[in-house]
């Protein structure tokens, strides 16, 4: 098995609605906000080849959605799927498996592309995976969470036959070498890939942990459903990855993609950070 780290640009969110009920005083010390109260994040995906498969997890917000739209989030950055992809050798062609964690715009909106009045998938030669149960709650969204459920990014998939969904059922194995967490808080039935990696135990986190500032208990997003459930979620996983010295890859964090984690008098603290090649 071989990882990649795949950058697909950097975007801007609201500060506060990043760190939910921690004060600006606090979370600006780590993720310092421009005037607007927005603070840069990543949109960093991962590519696992192994084998005859090549199976990309998440692919950012893509480039179809009209400049009012993107304008919101004021994406920026050299970076492009495409580009990295090519940097390691690849094409969308190439790509036999898109993994959505969850089916928020800026995890899945490359999923899809515009050809003229037309969108179809971006990955033509791929199965695309989410789960049955976080389908569901994605097509019939809640007022809250309707405005990160494109029905652009999300129904083209199925309308195309390359749809998949993978059990409802924790741990359950993806592939050789990768078994599925599930997690609720942040939204219903959420996947994260568990990898044994060199040894090693990788955990891609998507949004129960979207960077390293959110690492202590309190810090829990406002975008987050179920904010409790994912306080509980998190305090568990935490204090796991602590424990056996999971490596946490973290698709939101600017600056660190990996980091691991350690007990400490304050409870859970940050470790070391590093880059994903240098996982020896």
């Amino acid at each position: 098995m071989k990882l990649h780290t795949i950058d697909t640009g950097l975007f801007k969110l609201d500060g506060g609605a990043m760190f939910g009920v921690v004060p600006k005083s606090i979370w600006q010390k780590s993720n310092p906000a421009d005037s607007n109260n927005m603070c840069t994040w990543a949109m960093r995906c991962l590519l696992i080849e192994d084998g005859g498969r090549l199976i990309l997890v998440d692919n950012g917000i893509g480039n179809k959605q009209d400049e009012k739209f993107l304008g919101h989030y004021f994406l920026h950055g050299d970076d492009t799927l495409d580009k990295s992809l090519a940097a390691k050798g690849f094409s969308r062609a190439d790509i036999t498996d898109v993994f959505l964690t969850h089916l928020h715009f800026d995890h899945c909106g490359g999923s899809i592309e515009r050809n003229g009045d037309q969108l179809r998938p971006a990955f033509k030669n791929a199965i695309y995976w989410t789960n049955q149960q976080h389908w569901d709650w994605a097509i019939h969204p809640n007022a809250r969470e309707k405005a990160s459920f494109l029905k652009e990014n999300i129904l083209p998939i199925q309308e195309s036959g390359q749809l998949r969904f993978i059990p409802s059922q924790d741990g359950v194995l993806f592939h050789e070498g990768i078994k599925i967490r599930f997690a609720y808080g942040h939204t219903d039935a959420m996947m994260l890939p568990q990898l044994s990696y060199k040894d090693k135990t990788i955990v891609y986190m998507a949004d129960l942990l979207p960077s390293v500032g959110h690492i202590p208990l309190p810090y829990v997003m406002a975008y987050d459903m179920f904010p409790l459930q994912t306080l509980k979620e998190k305090k568990e996983f935490l204090e796991e990855a602590a424990t056996n010295e999971y490596i946490l890859y973290l698709e939101h964090d600017p600056i660190n993609e990996c980091c691991t984690l350690q007990q400490t008098e304050k409870g859970i603290r940050l470790k070391d950070t590093f880059k994903l090649v240098e996982i020896l």
